[in-house]
């Protein structure tokens, strides 16, 4: 099951013996967490969603709630914790992080207690990814309620950050909604995930638009310390343009406040794999309706945007941020805003936009590949799909 459905499977089951709470998203995991504790341990069959929970009468958690880590605890004591009776309670909490770290021999030697575990204890394995190869994971989620914190599709990151938007008491328009999910998307590769960050932002516009109001792109964009149209998702339109003067701004402004330069490559490089795409889509006889949809943007400038940008360029360029991944963690080309400037430059001096004659004859189903080259080992965007780049 998702993060969400916890509460309601367990208003419905009742509180399980054995969880596996697992996902790259720390958010989600802490949430599932915070709802756990609240269930078992504020004995009210229902948790919290917000983060925090309620407690037992006389401080009775101490007795009934034991926390621990895999890299620091063996079977042994794990097997003594999960089978301590619970103290003036129906049942008490163990709670192992970090179950990935566990080692085969620990794992193992838990798979009897996997088959019967206590009845008056829930224990629960939290962790990024388990190794599926080994018995102990498998045993694991044969008898555990898997509940799954990865990331969230497209469609389900936009409705969760129109619901996290309710909780802490913002009104945000769609544009608003969208141009945060954008961000959430382009911080997918981070460690840790997305959400917590989302979740700031939400939090500082909820103090920063006026009661009664609506919160739209400029809010967003004032927020996170950048005017607006001066985001890392403003440099595709400034590279476009030809406009150094405008790359520059925008470059610094983003450094200035924090993005992490491999973030803003990744962001970059996010957004040419989605003018790939929205290319890509017209050709196979999908409309500019569609295709700005995709972009954020109305559809009579589709085709303008979209010219500015020829196939060969944008090969040339995944190859470039290939290369440009590389000199940032090597650590051997320089400061890495000049590394960025030197890639902004080159790609804003390309060949100028292709007419409607060149943009029609590139817009034949053969002329060009439907897959972004090059895009897989950029780690901090969406072009991402599987497995790293290495360092040089």
């Amino acid at each position: 099951m998702r993060a969400h459905d916890l509460n309601s499977a367990i208003k419905k089951n009742g509180i399980a013996s054995l969880y596996l709470v697992s996902g790259e998203e720390d958010y989600l995991r802490d949430q599932v967490v915070d709802t756990l504790k609240a269930a078992v341990l504020g004995g009210a069959g229902g948790g919290t969603e917000g983060g925090g929970h309620a407690t037992q009468d006389g401080g009775l958690e101490a007795f009934n709630y034991d926390l621990l880590f895999a890299d620091e605890s063996d079977a042994a004591e794990i097997l003594s914790r999960a089978g301590q009776a619970p103290v003036f309670a129906p049942r008490r909490l163990v709670l192992l992080k970090a179950a990935e770290k566990l080692p085969a021999r620990e794992g193992e030697a838990l798979l009897p207690y996997l088959k019967a575990p206590c009845d008056s204890t829930t224990l629960v394995f939290v962790a990024v990814k388990l190794d599926g190869r080994l018995k102990f994971t498998q045993a694991l989620n044969h008898s555990a309620v898997p509940i799954d914190c990865s990331p969230f599709a497209e469609p389900e990151l936009r409705d969760w950050i129109g619901r996290e938007a309710g909780k802490v008491g913002v009104a945000l328009n769609e544009e608003a909604i969208l141009l945060l999910k954008d961000l959430a998307l382009s911080y997918r590769e981070l460690e840790g995930g997305s959400l917590y960050r989302v979740r700031r932002e939400l939090e500082k516009l909820a103090a920063y638009v006026t009661k009664g109001s609506m919160g739209g792109p400029a809010e967003v964009e004032a927020v996170r310390g950048t005017e607006p149209g001066a985001s890392v998702f403003d440099l595709a339109a400034a590279i476009g343009a030809r406009d150094h003067g405008r790359l520059l701004r925008v470059l610094a402004r983003n450094l200035e406040a924090g993005e992490a330069p491999l973030r803003i490559l990744g962001s970059l490089a996010w957004q040419y794999r989605r003018i790939w795409r929205a290319k890509d889509q017209l050709r196979q006889g999908g409309t500019e309706s569609e295709a700005a949809r995709m972009l954020r943007m109305p559809p009579f400038k589709v085709r303008r945007f979209l010219d500015q940008f020829s196939d060969p360029s944008l090969q040339a360029a995944f190859r470039m941020f290939l290369d440009t991944d590389s000199k940032l963690k090597g650590g051997s080309a320089g400061k890495p805003k000049r590394v960025l400037e030197s890639l902004l430059f080159v790609l804003a001096a390309g060949p100028a936009p292709a007419g409607r004659a060149a943009a029609g004859a590139a817009a034949r189903p053969e002329s060009r590949p439907r897959t972004p080259p090059g895009t897989r080992p950029i780690q901090n965007g969406r072009p991402v799909r599987s497995g790293r780049t290495s360092a040089h």
